[in-house]
């Protein structure tokens, strides 16, 4: 009688056991996002794909995509309503094309710095805008990342705005990106991330414009002469969760998800600062030339040649911005 108990309790304990093992398991998501491994994008994202399993003992398995492996950034955009991601980082502008008026936020010279930034994603106007983004795509925005300020990289000498005349410049293919260099007279191309590098290299374009965290991962310097701190957008990425996964989980599950991105972009935030602040002299250190330029120059021709409307922005939304503090 004791040896058919004990072989009960021992059947009974490996059923539990496998249908713990079996509840463990029984979510596998894919995390996506078209940077390196070395940037604090991906480890950031990696680590918020580890605690996530840990806070929720193991009920979520995630796995971080890097470096466009699941796409270029508009396809895993997209993918979040195909259902081929369940989760991005990626930026506003491409937030746009679902809810135009969210990439206000990349209208050159909106934000004065990284901390006017991260103030505004405190702000009543942030929270009005992540909406309107929820309620036209049905993905939710969960954090925001510090991306760096965009500044220009060349071939040749800028100085002035007028300087930018003719340049072939490669910019991302979205509106907000697009504003600045075309207020300028630039030419403007629309290369893939991936392949920028090349395309500086063999002259397809003679320019390009991202944050200095960005110009170095990516090795750009290696291909260009000239750093130009035009400082035109305070850049920023979004943790974005597929409207049919946000949908799914319960409310404890939502505020994990939300905890753990809002650290890993306070982490990521935090680094960018960090190595931002120290890449004016490595670039000096590798032969480029630095160039200070008149921001208010280059914000007045934007401001007098590109209006909001031409991109579906709201002005009064800008003007909200403005006032945060």
């Amino acid at each position: 009688m004791l040896k058919k108990m004990t072989i009960a309790a021992a059947m009974s304990a490996a059923t539990l056991l496998a249908a713990t093992g079996a509840g463990l398991a029984q979510t596998k998501l894919k995390w996506a996002h078209v940077y390196e491994t070395s940037e604090p994008f991906h480890t950031a994202s990696v680590w918020a794909a580890q605690e996530i399993g840990k806070r929720t003992n193991g009920r979520y398995q995630i796995e971080v995509y890097p470096a466009s492996q699941l796409g270029k950034e508009a396809d895993i955009n997209q993918g979040l309503a195909l259902g081929s991601v369940d989760i991005i980082i990626s930026g506003s502008s491409f937030a746009a094309k679902s809810f135009a008026p969210i990439g206000v936020t990349y209208y050159p010279y909106t934000f004065r710095d990284a901390d006017h930034l991260l103030a505004y994603t405190k702000s009543d106007i942030f929270k009005e805008l992540t909406k309107g983004y929820e309620d036209k795509s049905g993905h939710h925005i969960v954090a925001v990342t510090y991306y760096g300020v965009r500044q220009t990289s060349s071939n040749k000498p800028i100085k002035t705005c007028a300087d930018m005349k003719g340049l072939k410049m490669r910019v991302p293919d979205v509106p907000a990106y697009l504003a600045m260099p075309r207020a300028c007279g630039a030419n403007t191309a629309p290369i893939a991330f991936a392949e920028v590098y090349l395309a500086l290299q063999n002259g397809t374009v003679e320019a390009q414009e991202n944050p200095l965290t960005t110009i170095e991962a990516k090795k750009f310097y290696e291909v260009q002469k000239h750093i130009v701190l035009t400082g035109h957008i305070v850049d920023h990425l979004n943790t974005v969760i597929a409207g049919a996964l946000w949908k799914k989980l319960s409310d404890e599950d939502k505020k994990t998800f939300t905890d753990v991105a809002q650290e890993a972009a306070a982490k990521a935030t935090g680094e960018i600062k960090q190595n931002e602040a120290k890449l004016v002299a490595f670039f000096k250190e590798k032969g480029l030339t630095v160039t200070e330029v008149d921001k208010n120059e280059f914000r007045d021709t934007v401001l007098k040649n590109v209006a909001f409307e031409t991109f579906g922005y709201r002005k009064a939304d800008w003007e909200k911005i403005q006032a945060v503090k």
